[in-house]
């Protein structure tokens, strides 16, 4: 399966770095950090498994992005996540740019119940797993400085292998 992510700049794994020690009560700790602007789901589309029909499709649709301005507002997290353990404690994210291209590329590709669309909360995750108490505490009691960034690609992520398939430039 195939994703569109939004690289993070290296002050966001340094935070996360920083918070490493408290997310310990975790039962996985996140190490790659990257932030999800769709998922390509071959239920929803036939062609969402083929890296260069994505590529192709794609190409257009990000032509009209110049960039894409992020903020990263706190800490925060999912009690009961759409998929996997919970509960999973992220870095919220406020961008409109961010949240327009999701519309979009919804409109074009479909979009996953539950997570997508409407429900769509952009967020990179730190861990996941644990107690729900642990969770709480974490983010009742830790204020994080907000960092702010301007992306100008995104990346094709691959989850089979892990890693960015294909790094694509905004206009």
């Amino acid at each position: 399966m195939f994703s569109l992510n939004v690289p993070v700049p290296g002050r966001v794994d340094r935070l996360a770095a920083e918070l490493h020690p408290e997310l310990t009560r975790f039962e996985r700790i996140r190490e790659r950090h990257t932030l999800l602007a769709k998922r390509f789901d071959t239920a929803l589309d036939d062609g969402a498994d083929s890296l260069p029909r994505l590529r192709e499709r794609l190409r257009p649709l990000l032509r009209g992005v110049e960039e894409i301005d992020l903020r990263i507002a706190g800490l925060d997290y999912f009690e009961i996540p759409t998929r996997g353990p919970g509960p999973v404690v992220y870095l919220a994210i406020e961008s409109p740019d961010l949240r327009a291209l999701h519309r979009e590329l919804c409109d074009a590709f479909g979009a996953v119940a539950e997570m997508e669309g409407d429900d769509y909360v952009p967020h990179v995750t730190l861990a996941r797993g644990g107690r729900l108490d642990d969770a709480a505490d974490l983010v009742g009691r830790r204020e994080i400085d907000p960092i702010e960034w301007t992306a100008g690609e995104v990346l094709l992520w691959d989850s089979r292998y892990r890693e960015p398939a294909a790094r694509l430039p905004l206009s």
